[in-house]
Parts: C-alpha cells; sequence; structure tokens
C-alpha cells in the first residue's frame, strides 16, 4: 500500500492548515527531529531502546530454516535466537505445533481462565498528525471530552454490566486531557472497579507516580512501529513524534510505582516480523531489570478508521498474527497477552484456548456513548470512534461464549487490603 494512501484531506480546514498539513507529507525538512526529545520531557538515560533496537536491525528472518524452528520446539526453555526462528516464515508450516506448544504453556501457568475487560475513552481530542489514527487532529470527527458527571455515568453503565475491569483512554493532548483530569477519573474509577488501567499519552515517572496515587493500576502504551525511520513518516507533528521518549514510557511508569505495565506495536504499520520481536524483547528487557512488574502484550492489527476505509494490516494476516501470538507465549510463557475486538469473533474464540489470557468485551471506541450502544441505539452528541471494531460482543455475551469454549472467565483476581 503507497503511503500516501494514508493522507485524506478535510474540505473543512482552513487553506492555511491544509497548506501546512501537505507541507508536512511531502517535506521532512519541515518536521522535527523525531529523536530528540522536547521540552518537559523526562530522560532515563535507558540502554533498553539500544538492547532492542539493535537486535530488531540485524534480524534476518529469511536465514532461518525448518532446522531451526524445529530445535526451538524442542528446546525447554525458548532463547532470543529460538523466538526469532518461530517468528521466521520458515516457521509456518510448524503453527500447529507451535499452537500445541503454546496450550501448554498457557495451560501450565494460567490454568484455563480468561480475563475480561472493556476500554472507556473519556476523550478524543488530539494534538498529533500520525497518518493512521481517526484520532489524529487533521481529520473530521466529531471531538469530545466528558465531564466528571459523563465519566462517573459510564462507569456505572459499565460496572452494571458486571466489568470489574477496565481501561481507560484519551487522545493524546495534554491540553485538552491534562494529567489531572486523567488522575480525577483514576479516582472515580477506583469506586466502581477494581483494577484501573491507562492507554493515554506518555507522561513523565514522577506524573505516572501521581496517577497511580490516584487508583491507576497499570498502564499500556503502543509503540506503534520500532521501524524509528517508518515511525518518523507516520508521526509527523506532536509529541507523539518523539521516539525514545514514546518506548521509555513503561520503564518511567515503573520507575512511578504502577503494577503493571503494556506493549504492542500495531502490526501492518512496517515489517510486522520486526515489530513482533521488538515488541517481545521490550519486555523481555525490561522484565529482567524490573522483575517484580507484570508485563503484558498486545497484537493488534491496523483497521479502518473514519474518512479512511483504504487503511488495512497489510500482509498481516490471522494465519500471521496466530504464529506471532503462539511465538510470544512460547517465549514469555508467564506475560498476559491481550486480542482486542479489533480482531474477529472466530480469532478470539479460537486464540484463547492457545495463547490468549485477556479479551475486551461490550466495546466502544467512541466517546460518551457505552449507555446508548449496549441499548442498541446511536447517540448523536457522542465523539468518534478511534477505528472500527470486529468482534461487538456484550459482556454477557462474551462470558457464556468464554464458558461455552470451556473456559473459566475471570473479572478480577485481585484482593485489595487496607
Amino acid at each position: 500500500m503507497a503511503e500516501n494512501q494514508f493522507f485524506v484531506d478535510s474540505d473543512k480546514l482552513s487553506e492555511k492548515a491544509l497548506e501546512h498539513k501537505h507541507k508536512l507529507e511531502t517535506d521532512p525538512a519541515c518536521r522535527t527531529n523525531h529523536m530528540e526529545y522536547m521540552e518537559g520531557m523526562e530522560q532515563i538515560n535507558s540502554d533498553i531502546m539500544d538492547k532492542v533496537l539493535s537486535q530488531m536491525d540485524s534480524y534476518d528472518y529469511d536465514s532461518y530454516t525448518a532446522v531451526d524452528v524445529r530445535r526451538a520446539l524442542n528446546s525447554e526453555t525458548c532463547s532470543v535466537e529460538d523466538f526469532k526462528a518461530l517468528l521466521s516464515p520458515a516457521a509456518a508450516p510448524f503453527l500447529e505445533e507451535m499452537a500445541q506448544k503454546a496450550k501448554i504453556e498457557t495451560s501450565k501457568h494460567f490454568g484455563n481462565t480468561v480475563y475480561l475487560f472493556t476500554p472507556l475513552y473519556i476523550a478524543n481530542y488530539c494534538e498529533n498528525y500520525c497518518v493512521y489514527c481517526g484520532f489524529n487532529c487533521y481529520n473530521d470527527i466529531n471531538r469530545k471530552k466528558l465531564n466528571a458527571d459523563e465519566i462517573e455515568h459510564e462507569m456505572k453503565v459499565i460496572a452494571d454490566s458486571g466489568i470489574e475491569e477496565i481501561l481507560m483512554l484519551t487522545g493524546e493532548s495534554r491540553s485538552a486531557s491534562d494529567v489531572k483530569y486523567i488522575g480525577e477519573a483514576c479516582k472515580l474509577a477506583s469506586k466502581y472497579f477494581r483494577n484501573v488501567g491507562l492507554e493515554i499519552y506518555p507522561v513523565n515517572s514522577d506524573e505516572y507516580k501521581y496517577l497511580h496515587e490516584c487508583g491507576a493500576d497499570y498502564i499500556t502504551v503502543f509503540q506503534e512501529t520500532y521501524n524509528s525511520d517508518k515511525y518518523e513518516t507516520l508521526h509527523l507533528m506532536g509529541h507523539k513524534r518523539v521516539f525514545p521518549y514514546r518506548f521509555e514510557a513503561q520503564e518511567r511508569a515503573i520507575m512511578g510505582g504502577m503494577r503493571g505495565v503494556g506493549f504492542s506495536a500495531l502490526l501492518g504499520l512496517s515489517d510486522f516480523r520486526k515489530d513482533a520481536l521488538a515488541s517481545a524483547l521490550h519486555v523481555y528487557y525490561l522484565q529482567r531489570k524490573y522483575p517484580h512488574v507484570e508485563y503484558s502484550l498486545s497484537c493488534p492489527r491496523l483497521r479502518p478508521i473514519i474518512n479512511n476505509d483504504k487503511i488495512n494490516p497489510l500482509d498481516v494476516h490471522e494465519k500471521e498474527l496466530c504464529q506471532v501470538l503462539c511465538a510470544y507465549r512460547i517465549f514469555l510463557p508467564y506475560i498476559g497477552i491481550t486480542v482486542s475486538s479489533r480482531e474477529q469473533k472466530h480469532f478470539r474464540d479460537g486464540i484463547v484456548k492457545i495463547a490468549a489470557t485477556k479479551v475486551s468485551a461490550g466495546v466502544s471506541t467512541g466517546i460518551g456513548d457505552h449507555e446508548s450502544k449496549y441499548a442498541g441505539e446511536d447517540d448523536a452528541e457522542a465523539g468518534d470512534e478511534q477505528f472500527e471494531i470486529s468482534d461487538a460482543r456484550s459482556f454477557d455475551q462474551m462470558y457464556g461464549d468464554m464458558e461455552g469454549e470451556g473456559l473459566q472467565p475471570v473479572l478480577n483476581d485481585y484482593v485489595y487490603v487496607g
């Protein structure tokens, strides 16, 4: 897919805004250095990024053979080299064996449980121009930011459905959704849910500490792609443009006291095998530096967005996605693996019996429309969605389907004392 298929112009943009947008798209010289920190961004001088990128850059997946894959499958513990073999094209004929080995590891460490959660988008204002994202600042969508009463109402609706874990999300805009606003939302969430996650713009370690004190248990940050050159061509403006600051978000969150951290690349933006390798190695190296923290990986693929239905995950089909997820489980047997509603029902129902440990249910990626979605109605005042979902099952449907697959749905397994 040509890169310009990401570019869509809105007739709502002023002539000046349109000119600036086109300049960003066509003239790299007018864009800021994506490897330089902006003012106010904390630098932690970690060596993790260099380790991950060095391994990714040197990864030649076509050099691996069936012999390497067989050796990896026969190994008692999966080394980095074994993992590289399992991600390679040479492993495709071994997918059934990989699934069997992954299933054994999942059962060994997680039993037959599957965790359920739902996302809650509280704002969709964004200051970045990320060309593949429905929230990007140049996209013509309905923008909305929920106030405290609206946030609490959404939480009540979700909690009444039975869900006990929530993942709160915003667009990446400090001015529209500042840290204090997110912190107050965390305090509200703590009243209704036993496990509170955040997927927001990266912040400094002291800000993560504040959010943790407000009730956040874990954070998830998508690096999107670990190929820094490709990253530069996809994130043309805004704080998200700064590659190393985003990369180090999870480590800053750990420094701020967060109990758990989540990682992901958005498969389809770049070479998915290299991005899958880098995502897992990001976890692998941090796990050795901070062994007390809970780690999780997700494996989302590109989805169409409002005003651009041409966006798709390229060569990452379900077979390739299954290979990546099985390789993750074999290499990192103790981590949580989440499969979102970007994927279809049949795929999610299958992969939870093999490698995944967590799925979303009752999902809306719009702003302030859980009540109307749950009632099967449209809300004209809701903020627009970030991307199209593939699996729209309610919490009750998902719970019943997971039980029907012979699994035990788990809503929360933490006991808080104090």
